[in-house]
């Protein structure tokens, strides 16, 4: 029963670990991803946050206009209000007015008192008169009852009104002005997200040249470990057979062991520049990638990048958002001088009221009423302020005019150092590919002279040390010109469209 229940339990695990160890085993047999320069440029525009978020803000800018916009169009709002009157309101009537036989009312009783002398002989002359006074008499006694001193209430208890209201800016200068610094905005935005996309893509180029340079070095320091060890088991055979002394030997295991933590931090070096590659890529930290190329692939270009550097700065970034901004502020000049002219706007409404004592809605009476207008704003004082603004805004453009000039100054210093850092790498790449000849040719007569006996080991030791240092040297001058090359194109403005049309 044991041996039944302990067969159970080792299926149970296998058919759980089994599907596991598939997963693993596909994932572990995933190839890697294939990378070049233009590849790693690619994903870095569509996958990494900071250029996204620089996109959205584009978006953001583009609605913010379209908000500004709606300003000109009319603004049509439906409005409803009640009013419930706690004490209504007492009027008072002087010179006869609060009497129903005023002035206003007298021609209107005796015209009718004379139609009706005509119509019945038996009417008496004034009836209607008497009458009329007798009845304001009557409501005069209850007003005054009511208000305690003669006065008439107005209105009733209940007032409820609804109905639509119409704006419609017709001349608003302001408001044009302001919808031209909504589209600086937008334009300031598409700048400012070159600017990000210029920025990943420098970034991208000189980790992608780091993680040639961290690979070249490694292999330059195997080659190097690669070849001492190949002297120490040289070495070592002929020691065994008494050729050479155990001095020689000892120093030979030195060498070997010397150059192992170099080779280790190297390949630390490349595993640290892929990661940064990687994320600056914005993909998957663990996901395997394989950089294709060396630096010695971008010999032959040098001189010919030296050649057709172009130097102007009409594609800088940081000098176009500069530009835009001075565009931006001269507009809000324009834009406060328009404070003076006068605003015309067209306003209507279209309104149903009722006046009722109770809550009998199905008793209401609504009475619509309508009306339209123009209303017309002209500005005459406001204690200097638009004069003030103007005047704060004429400083601030002279500001950035000699700002501008401070900039401009600045970038043709950063385009000539970089050139010149550019040539000094050359002249480098070239000096020090001599030197490797030299090297090389020296290691090998070294190696030859060991052999036949007529060399020692220390010679052959430093002729391999000279030989790696040159090499080191000679990715490091490639690499350094390269890096420049990228300051200098993010210093010029070249995005990715323009870095195509140069191709």
């Amino acid at each position: 029963m044991k041996l039944d229940f302990g067969k159970k339990m080792s299926t149970a695990i296998i058919a759980i670990i089994a599907p596991l160890m598939v997963n693993a085993q596909t994932e572990q047999q995933a190839p890697p991803l294939t990378i070049d320069l233009e590849k790693a440029i690619e994903i870095a525009l569509s996958e990494n946050p900071t250029v996204k978020i620089a996109d959205l803000e584009i978006q953001k800018k583009k609605y913010a206009k379209k908000s500004a916009q709606s300003a000109l169009y009319p603004q049509i709002d439906l409005v409803g209000q009640y009013t419930r009157a706690v004490k209504k309101q007492v009027v008072y009537f002087d010179e006869g007015g609060g009497s129903m036989f005023g002035d206003m009312f007298a021609p209107i009783i005796g015209g009718t008192d004379l139609t009706l002398q005509g119509v019945d002989p038996n009417y008496v002359s004034g009836t209607l008169k008497n009458n009329v006074e007798k009845v304001q008499e009557i409501i005069n006694e209850e007003n005054a009852a009511k208000s305690g001193d003669g006065g008439m209430t107005m209105g009733r208890d209940n007032t409820w009104t609804g109905g639509f209201n119409l704006n419609w800016p017709v001349v608003v200068p302001t408001l044009w002005k302001s919808l031209q610094i909504s589209s600086l905005d937008v334009e300031l935005a598409v700048e400012t997200a070159r600017s990000s996309r210029i920025e990943m893509i420098t970034s991208i180029r000189k980790t992608y040249y780091s993680v040639l340079l961290a690979k070249d070095s490694y292999n330059v320091l195997q080659e190097s470990y690669d070849n001492a060890e190949l002297s120490y088991n040289d070495i070592k055979n002929k020691f065994d057979q008494g050729i050479v002394s155990e001095f020689d030997l000892i120093r030979a295991d030195v060498n070997v062991k010397n150059i192992k933590p170099n080779l280790t931090q190297a390949q630390n070096a490349y595993n640290l520049a892929t990661l940064q590659l990687k994320a600056l890529m914005g993909i998957d930290i663990d996901q395997e990638i394989e950089v294709q190329g060396s630096l010695l692939d971008y010999e032959n270009a040098l001189y010919n990048e030296i050649l057709s550097v172009d130097t102007t700065l009409n594609y800088n970034s940081d000098l176009r958002q500069f530009d835009i901004q001075t565009e931006q502020l001269q507009k809000t000049l324009s834009l406060y001088k328009a404070q003076y002219l006068p605003t015309i706007a067209l306003t209507g409404n279209y309104t149903y009221m009722s006046m009722n004592n109770n809550f009998k809605f199905g008793d209401y009476k609504w009475n619509p009423y309508s009306n339209v207008g123009v209303t017309i704003s002209v500005p005459i004082f406001d204690g200097l302020k638009k004069r003030n603004d103007i005047k704060q805004t004429k400083v601030s453009l002279e500001q950035m005019k000699w700002q501008r000039e401070d900039i401009v100054r600045n970038l043709k210093l950063a385009v000539n150092n970089s050139v010149n850092n550019m040539t000094n790498y050359v002249e480098q790449v070239f000096s020090t590919k001599d030197v490797i000849a030299q090297a090389q040719k020296g290691y090998e007569i070294s190696q030859k002279l060991y052999d036949t006996g007529m060399g020692t080991l220390l010679e052959l030791n430093d002729a391999q040390l000279g030989l790696t240092q040159a090499s080191l040297a000679f990715n490091q001058a490639i690499y350094n010109f390269l890096a420049s090359k990228a300051d200098l194109d993010k210093t010029l403005g070249i995005d990715i469209d323009l870095m195509n049309e140069n191709k």
